[in-house]
């Protein structure tokens, strides 16, 4: 019963970042408002990725506990809830690390070598020594992450797409080499049995169009099948995805990307905004430091006086319009630019207004944090006994399925 229970709770959504210390605004839209309204839709673990940090940061570890706190009481304080979602360390819970010693072990060289993402980071950190086996294998631990939790979605950006396929293909790879057992025909057989005939018949008939006649649409109709019986379990479940599949059973299920609206949030000069260019308005900055910061932000540069017109398309701070300002906002701006009827610092003071007051509620909430440190280490703690369940419960079953005996 219980694991019937199981099956039927929310779809789980993972995911994380990197401990870099205090988030800015980049880092608020284009992930952490994002899980804020994830957390009352789906059953959400969020992490601290501490053993990412040294896969370019090896040599600077005195940064992470530090950094790992601020973050997290930044999260706390964009409106994350532990009693709405699961927070948690990577590195509290160790089943990481083994599971990414088994996936490495399956996963071919030229399926990491062709990450877009891994030329890009070496380009872009080139005073770092980035030729270790760490950085190069960090997708495969990336789907380590995932695949331990089992988590049917995963919020990306366009750009982080080719991660979460990478992990599904890892997770097919593994389904097909460790998931037929000798009696997985029979195990099969008795569960559709046990469904009644019309069940039986049906998905007979899908797993024929899909196998026999390469239909896709008899998968997707035998997967609606499984998905739709109340009396399956996860694990029953799991065992009729993989023969329709045939893959044998799905032991680490295939996660799917859930495509967010992640806007490009450039920084106070004009570029992306980032830490590293020293351009970013920060979530727990005082109303006085925002009104300087966004005061001195760069501008098309055609307006030179006053009098100057301008171009909304040119101009940086337009794309902050678009993001926090309504649609009679940005016509006001777009338009006293193009006519150069206001000047930057009057076009300016709707988004001084509207973030300060935001980030107002940012602040007093991650007061309370800020100021009992403790507070954050038992959300974190419980989050990550919380989470070690889940993985050692995962890595029971791929102990066995690999042929590795259980402590």
């Amino acid at each position: 019963m219980e694991e019937a229970n199981q099956a039927k709770r929310p779809d789980r959504v993972l995911s994380g970042m990197r401990p870099t210390g205090y988030m800015h605004l980049g880092n608020y839209h284009g992930a952490l408002k994002n899980w804020v309204d994830l957390q009352s839709q789906y059953d959400c673990y969020f992490f601290v990725a501490d053993w990412h940090a040294l896969t370019t940061a090896y040599d600077e570890t005195h940064t992470i506990e530090e950094f790992s706190q601020e973050m997290v009481v930044d999260w706390l304080g964009a409106g994350l809830s532990p009693d709405q979602c699961t927070i948690f360390m990577q590195s509290k819970v160790p089943e990481h690390a083994e599971l990414h010693l088994f996936l490495s072990m399956i996963t071919p060289l030229p399926w990491v070598e062709r990450v877009p993402t891994y030329k890009d980071i070496i380009n872009s950190l080139q005073d770092k020594d980035l030729a270790t086996y760490g950085f190069l294998g960090y997708p495969v631990l990336q789907a380590a992450d995932i695949l331990m939790y089992r988590a049917e979605r995963v919020p990306v950006g366009m750009d982080q797409d080719a991660h979460v396929e990478m992990s599904r293909e890892i997770a097919r790879r593994f389904n097909e080499i460790y998931g037929r057992s000798s009696d997985f025909d029979a195990s099969v057989m008795s569960l559709l049995e046990d469904q009644g005939e019309p069940f039986k018949r049906d998905f007979l008939e899908h797993h024929r169009g899909y196998r026999e006649g390469g239909r896709q649409a008899s998968l997707d109709d035998g997967l609606a099948l499984v998905s739709s019986s109340p009396s399956l379990s996860r694990r029953e479940s799991e065992i009729l995805e993989g023969y329709l599949r045939g893959t044998g059973r799905v032991i680490l299920p295939e996660p799917r990307s859930l495509a967010t609206k992640t806007p490009l949030v450039v920084g106070l000069d004009g570029r992306k905004m980032s830490k590293s260019y020293g351009n970013t308005v920060q979530l727990r900055d005082e109303p006085d430091v925002i009104e300087k910061k966004i005061s001195r932000m760069q501008t098309d540069p055609a307006r030179v006086r006053l009098k100057d017109p301008g171009d909304p398309k040119k101009c940086p701070v337009f794309t902050w319009h678009e993001i926090y300002l309504d649609e009679d906002q940005r016509e006001w701006a777009a338009n006293g630019c193009r006519t150069a009827s206001i000047g930057c610092r009057e076009c300016k003071q709707p988004l001084i207004d509207t973030i300060s007051d935001e980030q107002t509620t940012f602040r007093e909430r991650a007061a309370e944090y800020a100021k009992s440190p403790e507070k954050v280490q038992q959300i974190l703690v419980e989050g990550s006994e919380k989470a070690r369940v889940i993985a050692k419960e995962t890595m029971t079953e791929v102990r066995a399925a690999i042929g590795i005996a259980n402590a």
